[in-house]
Formats: structure tokens, sequence, C-alpha cells
């Protein structure tokens, strides 16, 4: 069963102001950070991955691994509510983008490669997240 998620609608003044230029490009514009260059590719500390742009929580440390794709990438997301699906037919390509549920962020793309666990490698912009080790993922 999907969980309900609090919709955050925000006029997109709001968001140009509340986030960095590349924040904007990457979770507004739907862009990409470049591939190796993100701040949480490497974290392994535990707690929460939450969006960039509302806060909303979206993945746990317990999910994220190592997929050598350049971003940080996860199984599964935190719950079944958190990420919203959008097909893309962008770069002459059918890829399924990932947003926030709450407030449309883009975050990346989800592909059918993931390990044994889900099947799902969720490949996630660092810029599109904010990390919090004060929640310990589990909790």
């Amino acid at each position: 069963m999907k969980q309900k998620v609090e919709k955050v609608v925000k006029p997109d003044e709001h968001w140009r102001e509340a986030l960095s230029d590349e924040e904007y490009r990457v979770c507004r514009e739907q862009g990409t950070e470049a591939p190796f260059s993100g701040k949480l590719l490497h974290n392994k500390a535990t707690g929460i991955y939450a969006c960039t742009c509302c806060k909303a929580p979206l993945f746990i440390s317990d999910n994220k691994y190592d997929s050598g794709c350049g971003w940080p990438s996860f199984d599964a997301p935190i719950n079944d509510g958190a990420i919203r699906y959008l097909e893309d037919l962008s770069h002459g390509m059918t890829r399924t983008e990932i947003r926030c549920a709450a407030c449309d962020s883009h975050l990346g793309h989800v592909f059918p490669d993931g390990p044994k666990t889900t099947g799902e490698r969720f490949c996630v912009n660092s810029v599109s997240l904010i990390f919090n080790n004060s929640q310990k993922s589990g909790e």
C-alpha cells in the first residue's frame, strides 16, 4: 500500500530564492550533476537522505550502495509513497525519471539493473539530496 505524502506546492520564485543555482538547475529544471562530482557519492554514514527542496525523507543509508555509475545509488526508496515515477524520453532514450512525491523535485532515474535485493538502481543526483545523520536508519 502506498503511503500518503503531504504535497508541498510553492511558486517558482520561492525555489529560485531558496536554492543555489546548481540546486535549482537540477531539482527544478531536471538537470544532472557531473558524474563522480557529488558530495554524497562516497558517504557511508548512517542516516536519512531527504529532498533538498522540501526535506521529505526519500532514502535510508541501509539501501545505499556503490553501483559505480558516478551518482549515489539506492536499491529502494524509504517507502512506497516517497518517489514519483515519470516516463523520460529525453536524449533519445526511454528511462524512468524519479521525483520527490512531495514537492516534485527531480532526483534522477531508476534502472532495472540494481542488486538482487530489489533489482532496481535509484541513481540520484547528490545536489537533490540532503543527508541527516541525527536520525538513524531503522528508527
